[in-house]
């Protein structure tokens, strides 16, 4: 019984990818090629064409997706939902059949992945597990995210509304996103700020989670350093303070140290 239902499953995988295709069979089996290279080529596990093509349930999304959008795009009603609903069941993947995916998505691991209706992604866009891509209401039209060429976006990432991310940018893991992300930037925190701009582009779009910038410790920074310009002056005034404050400050520096590591810079 479990055979015959894998069968299924990998025929349906099939012809979602033949049907979502440009009706050709031969384009439709390059862009297949395409879509398993994309894989092998940014995720390190990936050890042969047969494993992503059997084993990846990000792969398996994206072609019935595309069946979806293609019976979609020709006015059929109700079955690109039921497409979509199924996938979902078997992949752990909503993706709206509106939404518009460009070459080379790829949905790493991919469990609660949800894509909204008026979603536009671009070439070369990677999202990892947990990511939404929805809206902020009940509004009607253009209601979700627009994302750019060569996105990555960090495990747990909400991006809401309809709003831009510029090409090359990255959103950390477990950001909230609700206003436009700049080209080549990194953002981080919720609410997401971005705090990279510009960064040069190096091979494959990765994140690299141990250094990305924490905002909310650049600003304590601020805070810590100007507290103690202010105290200085205080000590300039009244001296006789002076190894008072000084014994307070170390004693409060020790505490930092073991509870936060924040001199070292490992963050609130």
């Amino acid at each position: 019984m479990s055979h015959k239902l894998v069968g299924l499953g990998l025929s349906a995988v099939g012809m979602a990818a033949v049907v979502g295709g440009t009706g050709n069979g031969r384009a439709a089996l390059e862009q297949m090629r395409r879509d398993v290279q994309a894989v092998k080529d940014r995720d390190p596990a990936a050890t042969s064409s047969f494993e992503v093509v059997t084993s990846y349930s990000g792969l398996h999304a994206l072609w019935f997706h595309r069946a979806a959008h293609k019976l979609r795009t020709m006015g059929v009603p109700v079955v690109p939902r039921w497409i979509s609903q199924f996938s979902r069941l078997v992949t752990g993947i909503e993706i709206h059949p509106g939404a518009q995916v460009g070459e080379g998505f790829f949905i790493d691991h991919g469990s609660g992945v949800v894509i909204g209706e008026t979603s536009e992604i671009g070439d070369n866009v990677t999202i990892y597990q947990g990511v939404t891509l929805g809206g902020t209401g009940k509004e009607t039209g253009k209601r979700h995210p627009t994302i750019g060429d060569n996105v990555v976006i960090g495990a747990g990432a909400k991006l809401l509304g309809s709003i831009t991310v510029g090409a090359d940018a990255k959103i950390g893991a477990g950001s909230v996103v609700v206003q436009n992300v700049p080209k080549n930037s990194t953002v981080v925190g919720p609410p997401g700020r971005p705090v990279m701009m510009d960064g040069q582009r190096v091979g494959i779009p990765d994140i690299d989670y141990t250094h990305l910038p924490d905002p909310v410790a650049e600003a304590m920074k601020c805070l810590v350093t100007r507290i103690v310009e202010m105290e200085s002056e205080l000590d300039e005034i009244h001296p006789e303070r002076t190894e008072r404050r000084r014994a307070a400050v170390a004693e409060t520096a020790k505490v930092l140290d073991e509870l936060l590591g924040f001199s070292e810079g490992a963050g609130i």
